[in-house]
């Protein structure tokens, strides 16, 4: 059953992705774990995209982030040379969590969809730790 598209408003993020050789599998379509790859590039670059560079954060904060939970639903095949838009969206926060609701779009078509909830953690004790100002700036209050 085809998915309908949300408005261009109700995607606050989105992130050009190109399907490579090294994405694919043997039968010639892109790798199940592998749109956890794209999926994380676009949280990247959402944070880029804010004026926030994760190595400089860690440097300032000490707090780096790490994936507590993800949620994956597979609905179409990527293939080689295909040219993907994929979104990121916070839906949830708390102190130390944001959660994302992420897609994978090939034109219309609706490939992937996922909820992936990250945790800030102290890099040097991987305890977990307070989301930093810089990151809370970023969310709706």
């Amino acid at each position: 059953m085809p998915v309908a598209r949300p408005p261009a408003a109700a995607l606050p993020f989105r992130h050009r992705v190109r399907v490579y050789w090294e994405d694919t599998d043997a039968g010639g379509v892109v790798f199940y774990a592998n749109y956890l790859r794209f999926f994380e590039r676009a949280r990247t670059e959402w944070l880029r995209a804010q004026g926030v560079e994760q190595q400089r954060l860690r440097e300032a904060s000490g707090a780096i982030f790490i994936v507590g939970e993800a949620a994956l639903r597979f609905l179409a095949p990527a293939r080689l040379d295909d040219a993907l838009e994929v979104t990121a969206h916070v839906s949830e926060f708390g102190r130390a969590t944001m959660s994302f609701e992420q897609q994978a779009w090939r034109g219309d078509s609706l490939l992937c969809d996922a909820r992936i909830r990250v945790a800030a953690v102290d890099a040097a004790s991987l305890r977990p730790c307070r989301l930093p100002p810089a990151i809370t700036a970023l969310l709706p209050r």
